[in-house]
């Protein structure tokens, strides 16, 4: 049958996708419900299962959508973490927080909406309305992109990153070094580490950068 982990942090993705090259007569993928997402699941399906990707996927991520009220404060991903940890969810419940100024779209895991809605009144100090909707209502948020041009002395990660958030090589080299870096969705502790053009590097809390 088809299995699924919880949600995962890009450390515990790396050590899945590590693990998961053990598993012999299974297909594994990465899904957190839209293509950039960056907390994801690792799906299992036996390979003499024939059915495709997406049919893999249905059902494994539902979206709680959360409405402001027309005057309201913008919240931070911060508030709407905190609530959700503050009602005691497990992290691994919940994927990607997409927040916008009027609200945003959660990704959960099914099983949780029901008591989300009943319980989940308010942000912070601000009072919000809920609702469940599928994964394919999912609205991400239009992207803020800034074009970054530099040289650099070699393209390895310490660098790239560098340039890319605006520090210097020994912070980022040590925010590598933190795990805090991921490149193309998996965590890298290298700094010396090659990287390509077309790589996505994130680096937690500062945003995304593509080479």
């Amino acid at each position: 049958y088809v299995t699924s982990t919880g949600l995962l942090d890009t450390h515990e993705q790396a050590l899945a996708i590590a693990a998961s090259r053990r598993a012999a007569g299974v297909r594994t993928f990465m899904y957190g419900g839209y293509d950039e997402a960056e907390r994801r699941m690792l799906v299992c399906v036996p390979k003499d299962i024939p059915i495709s990707d997406e049919e893999a996927v249905d059902g494994l991520l539902e979206v709680l959508r959360v409405k402001l009220p027309a005057i309201s404060r913008e919240l931070s991903h911060r508030d709407y973490l905190g609530s959700l940890l503050g009602l005691g969810i497990e992290r691994r419940l919940t994927g990607d927080i997409l927040v916008r100024a009027d609200g945003a779209d959660i990704l959960i895991v099914p099983g949780i909406e029901k008591f989300l809605l009943d319980e989940l009144h308010r942000i912070g100090s601000v009072e919000v309305k809920t609702e469940a909707v599928p994964v394919d209502e999912l609205t991400v948020p239009e992207v803020r992109a800034e074009y970054i041009k530099d040289s650099v002395s070699s393209v390895r990660l310490d660098s790239v990153v560098s340039s890319a958030f605006r520090l210097s090589r020994g912070k980022a080299a040590e925010a590598i070094r933190k795990g805090l870096v991921s490149v193309d969705h998996a965590e890298c502790l290298k700094p010396d580490a090659p990287v390509h053009e077309g790589s996505s590097l994130v680096l937690k809390g500062k945003g995304k950068a593509l080479l």
